[in-house]
Formats: structure tokens, sequence, C-alpha cells
């Protein structure tokens, strides 16, 4: 600032900022003063003002922050340049000397204050070095405004806990080549420079260091850890340590621990090799780490060095670098070991031959990055090895010619200079990074590592105003749920013969061809392949897949539950099928022999409840004609049936309590070009527990019964008796319902499906007219109802009124009033009705005017609109897209630019799931898999600085192609309610038939120019399209509360459809669902590594139920989902119970009665441990509160769920539900026994225990064992005098294989309380 008459004044206000360790007379602070100059627009001249020296000196007072401005100082200023201090002549005191020459009237206004603050960033700044605050420190968190001050209040980043496991180092060509050329030099220069040819001794190696350390581009953070190698073999991954004789690397046998990593690209680990060395006074001349034979002082020579940072590129847990050495700089400023030539070596060889460094990476994470302590993603070493491959010779500040660990050593190429440089690293770590200084040169200090359970996040940095609490590092318990839950067994024909020959003299219906024919017959133990080509040749196209339910087998045999069942299914992407209710009925040709082991036949029940064993099993024919499909989709069905799994619910229809699921394998119905197939099936019906906090262990989950994980069992609860069959036909489509053409990828807006509907003032002289653009003329009532209601109103209003009159008059004085005017008109000769009729017209004139004149208002008013809308409609594609859940619809819209000038034009969208691709890489995807052959631009749209839709640059008369993806997650969460259906379904369902209830979504998309005038409309009208279901889960969870669980995918080969590119790539699973109120998400994994899908769902009140579809993605855009998975969330009220095996405990529930009197009943999951009461049909109130009681008496340990049913028996509706929770555990065993049984004795054996009364009165006992199929006891209960005892007859049941079984005896008191306990263990030989 310059005033006439005033000094000029220059006003810097910068705070600089610095700390130091040093308390010396002769530190001094060299401020200059630098003007620069600008000559021309790029040329710039820096001009030296003079230069001040400020003394750090003991005496300096440090004012507080607070006071800095009340304390200002002034600083003389000197001619010439700093540089002429390190000039001989200059001595002490420097002030004084005859050289140094004041500036007149020149003077530095400065303050000094100490900051306190800076403390806590101070091991992230070198010492001794001045920053200002507004340049940005690697590990402090950057404010949101870039020009405020970081270090006035600096905030330090997260830093993770990083941990190095299985640390080698190898040397080349050996590390025996290599230690004794060193050890020859070593001594060779130390004999030359003591002039000696050679005086006995030997330089020796005494230790092998390694220095690892955490830089951040300016200095180290903490002291380096040094830590002792020793010489070892690394054999393969497994990296077992020899102990022969041939040492080919350096081996760390412990954990190095780094806490003080900053997920940062200027954050670096760096290496430093270092061996101690000393002389051997020894005739021994073999190197030797022995210290009892040294006479002199040992030194340290560094070898070798690297630099790595985990977070540049794809992160690696199996991580080899290269070495680097020789004059090249490096983050500590020292010399290094020299390096072999490599001028004639390949670029493989120059990446090892200087060494390299081997390790194991992990990261510790929080608990929102990741369930596990521990996080590593693998790599190929191969890829960590090219990445670190260069070494440091060139001097260029070019980025590109430097790898990114070379950040650290260009850093030190100068410790002397303090200058501002520019970082050489790749082209983006050069926009963030640029305009750092240089740190400083930090000591190689011995620290052991430290031990800290630091748990922190790769997140955002973040701010502590206090100290976080670290977590320690957690495993979740929660085991993953595998899919392909569901085991179809094949080969496992349960039922005898004789009960099947009367199973299928029931009756059931055949399965025949065309020609009357009976289908050909498939044996299931088939394995033969089939072949899809030979499928898609066979010239019957059109598919009729028929499913046949004969009959069910209850297990155990002789148990009375179920009375009567029903399915619920899906099949490929026809409407999900729930059945009616289908009795269970014993055949009439049953011999008595076999009456235990035949299956029930499933009867369809009619309207009075009963059924009719004349027509026997339910039929489903599903048609699959080609007509009513889309192009393409036929290979999809067959790819559907040669990999698919078809998953049937089985229910009890009385309880309405799911029994199990049963899985059929569809690839049997591929026909093979046979005219029909059939194949029978006797499918296990097998419910799935799952025991919580129980890890699990995999297996393959691609053949079915091969997984057995920990904490899962399976239990099969029935077999389902089925009928497969495909019928083939000649295509054939009905003419009332369109076929979906082949849809278009390119959409023009030149091919006439414009939405303007032409012209026609006749059907027939519109053929006739050769205008492109007609309309037919229609009335405006029929085309307006607004104006329509308006002029019916009207006329209502008057028909009204005479109406009222009608009915309000008397009948007798209307019929008067007509007498008097037929005797007036009599009398007068006058004819008054056509003198009425006169007057009757002009009245409707009159109306009829004024509605001419509504009409002609009404039409003025809307003009301008219906002409702008017409015109809107000239300029309208419309465009069909028939969309699916999940799957990603593609098509590019040509859009041309009409005018003589350039404009730039906006994309208008609205709707959340038709966008704009503006990811160049994601419009190549999306072409190259719809084979789009369309021009590609880059960088096409502008979609930064604020604009709300995307934009488009186009020349005069430029057409160019906007790709457009439409995709949808939403469904249809309704559920039917639970039960079976009312009445029969529809025997045969067509493939995607209309729905009649459907809508078409409309969504416009609209193309305008600066002005906010339109060019271009795009329609799209969207039909929703039936999805195929891959896998469906059930789960029933306390309401009210979080369900999470985790799902385990199966392996890639396994799953349909799907081509691994890139097998070293990393696997990128994403997911979506279908409901935003639930979280669904995955990790990064390796590509061999087993990829979860975790859930976390929100469960409501009892009894509700939640329906939900996750869908699963490979490819990064979510193009083409790999797998959809369908989820039924029951919410059921939670109790707990702590019991003991074998004791009766009783505890009531709460029944609330609805708005209506019910007939109600209550059922359990396991009648034999959860008993009701009332056991029957009882009467619920309304509005009233209701005991239910119940008695658990369980029969194994362990904690497992039960559940209990409250069922409308009327209208079956499910009123009520518990999820009964129980913790069992084992009485304390009394007395144990062993028993020997040959396998295959008819009779079994029977035994006696001897029991004695211990209580000096008579009491009463019961008897109860958990295995009732295996032990029977001659009498249940027995009573006792005091002292008396009693032998109890045993009966065991005979065996069928070998093996050994524990059974319990349970003796209890009156109150089935445990008296005492035996075990009995049992070996069938």
């Amino acid at each position: 600032m310059h005033t006439r008459g005033q000094p000029t004044k220059v006003f810097f206000n910068q705070a600089v900022y610095f700390h130091t360790s040093l308390n010396c007379t002769h530190i001094a602070i060299v401020v200059e003063i630098v003007a620069i100059a600008k000559k021309r627009v790029d040329n710039e001249q820096v001009l030296s003002c003079g230069f001040g020296i400020l003394h750090l000196c003991s005496t300096q007072k440090f004012t507080p922050d607070t006071a800095k401005g009340q304390n200002i100082k002034r600083l003389s200023l000197y001619h010439g340049t700093p540089r002429a201090l390190l000039h001989p002549k200059l001595q002490d005191p420097i002030e004084k000397n005859k050289f140094m020459t004041l500036i007149e009237g020149s003077t530095l206004f400065y303050s000094f204050s100490s900051h306190p603050p800076l403390m806590e960033a101070s091991h992230l700044i070198p010492e001794n070095m001045l920053i200002a605050g507004s340049e940005t420190v690697p590990g402090l968190v950057v404010p949101s405004k870039q020009t405020s001050n970081v270090l006035k209040k600096p905030s330090l980043m997260k830093t993770v806990t990083c941990n190095l496991d299985k640390l080698s180092l190898q040397l080349y060509p050996t590390l025996e080549k290599f230690e004794e050329e060193l050890v020859e030099l070593l001594n060779a220069d130390r004999l030359l420079k003591n002039n000696q040819v050679s005086d006995g001794s030997m330089v020796v190696i005494q230790e092998r260091r390694l220095h690892v350390c955490v830089h951040n581009g300016w200095c180290y953070i903490q002291k380096p850890q040094v830590v002792v190698l020793i010489p070892g073999t690394v054999q393969g991954k497994s990296r077992i340590l020899s102990k022969s004789s041939q040492k080919t690397s350096l081996i760390l046998r412990s954990r190095i621990q780094l806490t003080e990593m900053v997920k940062l690209p200027m954050f670096a680990i760096v290496f430093h090799l270092e061996y101690v060395f000393s002389n051997s006074t020894g005739a021994d001349r073999k190197l030797s780490s022995s210290t009892s034979s040294l006479d002199n002082a040992a030194y340290m020579q560094t070898l070798r060095w690297a630099a790595w940072n985990p977070f540049l590129g794809s992160n690696a847990s199996d991580v080899t670098i290269s070495l680097h050495g020789g004059p090249s700089p490096n983050p500590s400023n020292l010399l290094v070991y020299k390096t072999p030539s490599t001028d004639m070596s390949s670029e493989e060889v120059k990446q090892v031959e200087s060494g390299t460094i081997s390790f194991h990476f992990s990261c510790r994470l929080d608990k929102h990055a990741d369930n596990s302590a521990e996080l590593s993603v693998p790599t190929k070493s191969s890829q960590a090895l090219g990445f670190q491959n260069s070494s440091f010779r060139g001097k260029t500040s070019d980025a590109s010619k430097y790898p990114p660990e070379q950040m650290l050593s260009r850093l030190q190429q100068s410790s002397s200079q303090y200058l501002t440089t520019s970082l050489p690293t790749n082209r983006t770590l050069l926009r963030q990074f640029s305009g750092h200084r240089t740190p400083s040169k930090m000591t190689s200090i011995h620290q052991e590592p430290r031990g800290s359970i630091d748990h922190t996040p790769f997140d955002a940095p973040e701010s502590h105003a206090a100290e976080q609490l670290q977590e320690l590092p957690f495993t979740p318990m929660q085991a993953p749920i595998l899919t392909l839950i569901t085991e179809s067994e094949r080969a496992t024909t349960v039922t005898s013969r004789a009960a099947l020959a009367q199973l299928h003299a029931v009756g059931f219906p055949e399965i025949l061809d065309d020609n009357n024919e009976l289908a050909t017959v498939i044996d299931p133990d088939d394995l033969s392949n089939f072949n899809l080509q030979q499928e898609k040749a066979d010239h019957l196209q059109s598919n009729e897949i028929i499913l046949q339910f004969l009959a069910f087998s209850r297990e155990p045999e002789g148990s009375s539950q179920p009375g009567s069942i029903y399915f619920t299914f899906q099949f490929y992407r026809f409407p999900p099928v729930t059945t009616q209710q289908l009795h269970l009925v014993k055949p009439h040709n049953s011999q008595k022999r076999t009456l235990k082991s035949t299956p029930f036949i499933l009867v369809p029940l009619n309207k009075n409840g009963t059924g009719n064993l004349d027509s026997p099993g339910l039929e489903l024919k599903f048609l699959v004609e080609p007509g009513y499909m889309k192009e393409g989709e036929q290979r999809w069905f067959r790819q559907y049936l040669a990999t698919q799994t078809l998953q049937i619910d089985v229910w009890d229809a009385e309880s309405l309590l799911l029994i199990g699921t049963a899985a059929v394998e569809l690839k049997y119905l591929l026909r093979q070009g046979r005219p029909a197939v059939q194949v029978s099936h006797e499918l296990p019906v097998i419910t799935t527990e799952y025991t919580p906090d129980v890890p699990m262990t995999l297996a393959d989950i691609t053949k079915h019964g091969t997984v057995k994980p920990y904490g899962m069992t399976t239990i099969t609860k029935g077999r389902l008796h089925m009928r497969l069959g495909n019928v083939g036909h000649q295509p054939k489509r009905t003419a009332k319902i369109p076929t979906l053409v082949p849809e278009s990828r390119i959409i023009s807006s030149q091919d006439r499906s414009s939405g303007f509907s032409g012209g026609s003032l006749s059907s027939i002289s519109s053929k006739k007219l050769s205008a492109l653009n007609m309309y037919r003329a229609q009335r405006m009532v029929d085309l307006d109802s607004e104006l329509a209601s308006v002029l019916f109103s009207r006329a209502r209003i008057d028909s009204f009124g005479q109406q009222d009159l009608d009915s309000d008059a008397d009948i007798v004085r209307k019929r008067k009033l007509q007498r008097m005017m037929a005797v007036r008109q009599l009398e007068s000769g006058v004819d008054l009705k056509s003198k009425t009729h006169t007057l009757t017209k002009r009245e409707e004139q009159i109306h009829h005017e004024r509605d001419l004149q509504i009409i002609e208002a009404y039409r003025e008013r809307i003009k301008a609109e219906s002409i702008s809308r017409m015109l809107s409609q000239a300029i309208t594609t419309q465009h069909t897209l028939y969309a699916t859940l999940g799957h990603a619809e593609f098509f590019e819209f040509s859009l041309k630019n009409p005018y003589s000038v350039q404009h730039t034009i906006t994309i208008e969208c609205e709707h959340p799931e038709l966008s704009v691709i503006v990811n160049s890489r994601e419009w190549k995807h999306f072409k190259n898999l719809t084979k789009t052959l369309t021009p590609l631009e880059e960088d096409m749209f502008h979609v930064e600085g604020g604009v709300q839709f995307p934009q488009i640059y186009l020349r005069p008369k430029e057409t160019v192609y906007i790709p457009f993806k439409f995709q949808t997650f939403s469904a249809d969460h309704s559920i039917a309610p639970q039960g079976p259906a009312k009445g029969k379904l529809a025997k045969k369902n067509i493939i995607n038939q209309q729905d009649p209830n459907s809508t078409t979504k409309k969504i416009e998309v609209i193309f305008k120019i600066e002005n906010q005038k339109p060019i271009a409309i795009l329609q799209v009208n969207v039909e929703a399209q039936p999805y195929v279901i891959d896998q469906t889960f059930r789960f029933y969870h306390p309401e009210m509360t979080f369900l999470k669980k985790s799902i385990r995918l199966p392996p890639l080969h396994a799953l349909s459809g799907l081509t691994v590119q890139s097998l070293n790539a990393e696997l990128q699973i994403n997911v979506r669902c279908s409901d935003f109120n639930i979280i669904c998400e995955t990790k990064k994994m390796a590509l061999n590594e087993p990829q979860d899908v975790f859930l976390k769902v929100a469960c409501g009140p009892c009894p509700e139920v939640k329906k939900f579809f996750v869908i699963v993605y490979m490819d990064p855009w979510l193009a083409v989902p790999i797998q959809i998975w369908q989820f039924y969330i029951h919410s059921l009220q939670k109790i707990d119970v702590s019991c003991v095996v074998g004791e009766l405990t009783q505890l009531s529930l709460v029944l609330r009665g609805t708005q209506t009197v019910r007939k109600v009943a209550a059922y359990s999951s396991s009648p034999e441990e959860l008993q009701p009461t009332p056991s029957d049909v009882f009467l619920l109130p309304p509005h009233e509160v209701k005991d239910l009681h119940i008695s658990v008496r369980p029969q194994k340990e362990g904690d497992r769920c039960l559940y209990l049913n409250v069922v409308d028996v009327d209208f079956r509706q499910l009123v009520a539900s518990w999820l009964i929770c129980l913790s069992c555990k084992q009485p304390t065993i009394s007395k144990a026994f062993e028993i020997s049984i040959p396998v295959g004795e008819r009779r079994g054996s029977t035994k006696r225990i001897s029991y004695t009364n211990p209580y000096p009165n008579k009491r009463m006992f019961s008897l109860r064992t958990n295995r009732p199929d295996l032990l029977q006891y001659k009498e249940d209960s027995f009573e006792l005098e005091g002292g008396e005892t009693y032998h109890i007859g045993l009966r065991f049941a005979p065996g069928q294989n070998p093996g050994v079984e524990e059974i319990l005896i349970l003796i209890n008191d009156q109150a089935e309380k445990n008296e005492a306990t035996y075990c009995v263990q049992i070996t069938y030989q």
C-alpha cells in the first residue's frame, strides 16, 4: 500500500510455523524479501529486496497466541543475498561485520508466539522446517476451505494398523555369493585405506538388520523399527523354514506392526537393509557371526532399500517388491551399496537383480468396514513386483517416468536445500500433492514393534476432539448360510416295491404326446450329458411342462401329521403358485402288511371339504409357447431347464406350518428330439435348522448333499412323490395376444413412430389421401371430459327439475289442470298444444345456443394448449421396453440438431429408473454386450458444475446417438394370505399372458436447447415382465428386531451361464435389493475366496410377513444379474425357555382376540416336545385376552427353535404365531451302561435296570427317554414305597446299520422333575 508522502508498505499477514529441539545462541532464521517482476505474460523475474537475520537465542521470549498482536518487533534488512553468509570472511558477530550494509528505511515487522497445538502434528513435519499454514501436510485433515490455516488447530487423520508377516529378502544370484563378494570388497577397501597387503584379519558379518518405518513424504512418522534377519529357506507359498545347509533368503520369524499408517498416497512403508561388520583376527577366513574374536568396533553399512505404498493401485496381501541400491536418492540420504550392472539385462531380470523383499500385508479395519479382524485382498505377487520395478536414475521431474515409490526418494535429493518442489508421481498425485517441501534427514534408531489395538477404517478423515476408544479385533459369530441348501437326492427310493405298485395302481393321469402315446420314461439315475444344440434343433419348439403331485409319505412312519398339505413354488417366469388343499388318503387296495409304508395319496378337496379318490393327484400344466416369448428367450428357457432346480415348499394345510422344502432338478425335462418325456421322483422334504454362534466349515457345495457345515442340521420330514413331463407341440399362437417383436437398440426420430396419430376423416377416405399428418375430426365432448361434465350437469339440472315437479305435485291436481286446458281449447277453438310445442322449441334453441357459447369459450381457452400438445406429439417418438427386475435395458436414441447453428442440448428426464449413460466405459460395456455397432465418443456429455441434467453440444445438422439405460429394482412385495388357495387352480398356464391389472409405465425424455424449447421428445413405454427366481429363502425371526444374515454364494463355475474373464482379477460382487429400507452389501474378495452377501432387515409386528428380492451381479455396471433371490421374513413373537432334557416346563402365552369371534386351534411344529393347552378347537372372543398354556418337554440338548401357530379353522387364516427358543441342557448322569446288539436282529434286545426309591415315603415315578424310536419301557410309570427297589423293563429296537447310539433313561417324579438319569451306550455290531 502506497500513500503520497508515506513509505510503501507490503502486508503479508502470513503465519509461519516450525518446531525445533535446539536451544543454541548461534541458531538463527534468515528471512529474505523477494519481488517477482513480470516482464511479459509468461516471463517473470525474481529480484531480491534484502534479507534479515532473526536469532533464536535462549533470551528470546515467546508470547502466547492470544497476545501475539501486542508484541510487534522490528527486523532490520541488509543489502545483498543471504548466500553471502556462507562466505568465510563473515565472522561473528555478523551484524557488526563491515561487509553487512543496512537498507535505510526498510524494516520487517513480526511477532513471535508459541503455538502448543502444533505439538500434536510435530511428528508429521520435519524439525527446523518453516511451513505456512496454507500448505497441505500429509496426515492432517484438510479443512473445507482451502485458504484456511490447517496448522492453527491441526486435526490428525485416522491411523491404520498394518501388519507385515512372513517377511523374507532374496539377494541375487544367491545369498551366499552376494555376501561373499560383499565381504571381499569391504576387506579390499579396508586394506587399501591402511596401505596394507594383508594383516591376517578379515571382515566378517556380525548382524543383518532391517529398518522398517512409515514415511509421509516429508519425514519419518516414528523412529524406525529395527529387526534382525537370519539366513533361511522359503519353500513355496507356505514359507516353511528349512534347516538345510544352503540358505537362500533372509527371513524374519516375527511380525512387524505399524500403527501410524494413514490411507494416503503420500504415506509409504520404507525398508532399509543394514549389515553390521567387524574385523575378525582369527585364522578362519569363513564368514562368521561370532563376536568372540572381535578386536575392533563394529560398523554398519546400508546395502539395499525399498519403499512401498499399499494404497496406490490395487492393494495386495502377498507382496513382492524390488530392492534398490547404488547412488540413487533414498529417503534417508544414505550411501547405499552398489547394484549389479543391468545394461545387458532384460526388463524382467532388472526387476529382481538388485534383490526383492516379500511379505504378507494386512490391515486392520473398524467394524463399519469389515466384521473380521483383518482385511487382506490377495493379488498376484507379480503385479506388486511390476508396480515397484524401476530404479532411481532420472533427474527430471516428469511424473510419468517414475513409479510411485520414487516420490519419497525424489524428495530426498538434497537434505540441505529446503526449496518448494513438485512431487514426481503419477498424474493424479501430481495434481493433488504438488508444492510440498522436502523433508529432512532422520537418524535410524532401534525401536521395538508396538502392540496397538487401534481398529480404524479406511474412511474419510475426521477430526477428533477427544481420544477415540480402540476396538478389539472381532470375528462375527453369525455363520453364513449357503445357497443351494436343499438336497436333490437321486437313487434314494425308500418306498418298497410293493408299496410303489399299489401307489401306481390308483389311476393317476397319464402323460401323453400329440399322438396319444405314452411319453418316454426317463431314468433319474441316468447321468448322461444333455446337448442343448440338439434341443434347439427340435421342430417341436412349443413345450408343455406338466407337474403331477401324486403322493406324500410321512416321516417317521406311523405319524399322524400332517393330515392335509399344500404347495407353493414358482416355475420359470410364471406367477407364483399356491395350490389348493390336498388331503392325505390311504389307497383302498393297501394290504395290512404294507399299509404302514404305503404313501398317502394326494386328493384335492372340494368346496364341501371332501375329496374324491377317483381323481387322485394334482396336475398343473405350464405352456411355454414361442409366440408369446421375447427374442432369444427360448435359449434362456433351455438354459433354465438344464441348470436350475425347482424348489417346492410343502406346508401343513391345517397348522399353516412349513413342513419342509423339496428340490427337483429340471434337466430331465429336456426332450432331446423326443416328442414327450416323463420322469418320476421320490423327493425328500427337508427342513434346515441353523444353530447360532457356531462357526461353519465349507465343502464342495456344487454337489448336492456334500455341504455339512457345523451348526446346520437337515431333517427329513417326509417324501414327496412327483411326476414331471414335457410334451412337445408345433408352435402356434392365439391372434388375440400380440407377439413381442424383437427390440431395436437404436431408436430414431425419423422412423415415423411418433405419437401424432395422423389423420382420417373417415376410414375409407383416409386411404385415398396422401397427406402424412392428418387428424380425424371428433366432437369436443368426446375428447374433453371436463367440457362434457359441464354440459351434462346443466342438462341434468333441467331434467331433474322436471322430475322433481312430477314427483312433488299431486297426481289429482295434475289431472285437473289437463282437463281445464282441454275445456279452454274447446271453447276458444285454438290449438294450445301446438303453441306450447312452439315455446318448447324456442327454449331448446336458446339452450343450444348457450351450449355453443360454452363450447366456443372453452375452445378458445384451450386452443393454445391443444396446439402446443399437438406440436409436441409431432416431435414425439414412442419406444416400448419389456423390462425385467434387475436387468438393464440398453438403447440409443438418434438425436439430430434441426437448426443451422450449434446448440447445447439439455436432456431432461426426471424418472429415477431411466438415465443417460455418461460414462464412456459403461457405454462401451453395454455396446459390447448388445452388439450395437454405433460410434462411441469419450467425454460426450457435460455433467459438472452443478448441472442438474446432462448436456451435449451439437453442431449444425449433426446427428448423435444418446445412450440410455432403464433399470428397475422395484418389485411387487404383496403377499397372498398364508394358507392354501381357495377353489381349483387353472390347469394350464401360458407364459407371458397379459395381466389385466398391469399398467404400462410411461416415461418422457425432453431434449431442449438453450431457450428451453424442445427439439425432440422420447416417450418410453415400459411393460413389466416376470422374472426367474434362482433361490428362495424363508426366515423366522422375533418381531420388532433386526434380522442379520450372511448368505454365501456358490463357486463361480456352479452359477449358470457365467463366464469368468480373468482368473487373476479380484472378484467384486455387487448386490441390490428391491426394498430400499433393507441394508444389503458385499465385500471385495479375491477370486478364490468365499463371497458372502450381508443382510440387515427390520422385522415388523407379528404375524407380518415381509417379502423382498436381492439381485446379485458380477459385472461392475450391473447389467445382467447372475442370481435373483427371493426372501420371506416371518415376524413371530419370541419366548425364551430354559429347560432340561426330559423335564416338563410349563408356561402361559397371552392370546388376544380380534374384532370378531373366531374358532381357533393351536398347532406345534414338534408335538412330541411342545404341547399347547387347549389342544382342541376353542372359541376366541373378540377384543379379549385368553391364556394359552404350553408344555415343553425337550428330547435333546442344545439351542433350537420351535414354532407355535394359532389358526382360524373356518377360514384357514393365521391369527398368532410364536417362536419358542429353547436353551436345553442335559441332566446329570447318575449311572452309565453299555450294551451290544447284533445288526439285523428282528426282535431287538430286552434288559432290566434296577432303581431304588431314595425317599422314606411312598412315591410315584414316571419313565421318559430321549429316543423313543430306539427304546420302549415295559411300564411307563411305577409306584415305590420308601427304600423299595423296582426293576425297569427295557426293550431296545433292532439296529439296521452298525454304529453307536446313546440313550438316556429319565426317571421323573410326579411333577415331572428329573430324579435320576441313566445313560445307555448301544453298540450295533
